[in-house]
């Protein structure tokens, strides 16, 4: 297969399949006498591991040390679970962080409202901003 082939298979772009063949994620076959490289079956199962694991949030480096433990220790599923965990924790704190913006934001519009607009006086650019909460 080539790449386009490739990508088609997996639902990705040409360009990325490229890109996980330039950083050594994937590692197909020679070339053919017209440049074309040779994607065979377990280069499909890799890509489509690779967007597996995106779609859980695991970076191209983190990927890329799964397949080093797969590879040399034979058991990635420890460090698996560690980034999850971590990563579960952090979207956590950001879903907070953004769920208290989005209070800030309706408390905001709530009391901006009923306030008039009023153009920049050189001391303030925007008044419903500037002029703290009554």
């Amino acid at each position: 297969m080539k790449v386009t082939d490739v990508a088609r298979a997996v639902g990705t772009s040409p360009h990325a399949v490229r890109y996980y063949v330039r950083i050594g994620l994937i590692q197909p076959g020679r070339r053919t006498t017209n440049g074309y490289r040779v994607f065979h079956a377990p280069d499909l199962a890799r890509l489509a591991f690779i967007r597996k694991a995106q779609g859980l949030g695991f970076t191209l480096d983190e990927i890329a040390r799964i397949f080093r433990e797969s590879a040399t220790s034979g058991v990635p599923c420890p460090f698996v679970r560690e980034v999850i965990e971590r990563r579960l924790n952090e979207v956590g704190d950001r879903l907070d962080e953004m769920l208290d913006l989005k209070s800030r934001m309706h408390r905001a519009l709530r009391h901006w409202r009923h306030l008039p607009d009023r153009a920049p006086d050189g001391r303030a650019i925007c008044k419903l901003i500037d002029e703290p909460k009554e």
